[in-house]
């Protein structure tokens, strides 16, 4: 389908496939958690250092789905989030796995299986796309 929007931006998702969306969902669902963490830690601490952040990883995400449904450089969206996400999962390792104390969450472990599973899924259209 694609609808082009007043300011003429076109949502193309004709060419998507359901491995398309499985990735649209973990990148929203991975999006979302991290969006709610940012707000949720801005009110707790009240400065924008880490809150800010999550704010900047939620908002990440949420971009390269739209990016992905105008059909705006796909090759280069999957590209640029695998090390974007990989990153994620790394820092996440260091910071709250293996040098902090505090007990591991399922918002932790549902965001973290979605990111794995969407690095998987990227490198798979890397690969299969043209």
């Amino acid at each position: 389908m694609a609808t082009t929007t007043d300011s003429g931006l076109s949502l193309s998702t004709d060419s998507l496939t359901g491995i398309h969306w499985v990735g649209v969902v973990l990148a929203l669902l991975s999006g979302v958690i991290h969006l709610f963490l940012g707000v949720s830690l801005g009110s707790q601490f009240g400065y924008a250092g880490l809150p800010g952040a999550f704010i900047l990883a939620g908002l990440g995400f949420v971009g390269a789905v739209v990016l992905l449904l105008v059909d705006f450089r796909r090759r280069l969206v999957y590209a640029v989030g695998v090390p974007f996400v990989g990153a994620q999962v790394v820092i996440w390792l260091w910071t709250q796995v293996l040098n902090s104390s505090r007990s591991l969450g399922t918002v932790d472990y549902v965001d973290k299986v979605a990111q794995v599973l969407l690095i998987v899924i990227l490198l798979y259209l890397l690969a299969t796309e043209n």
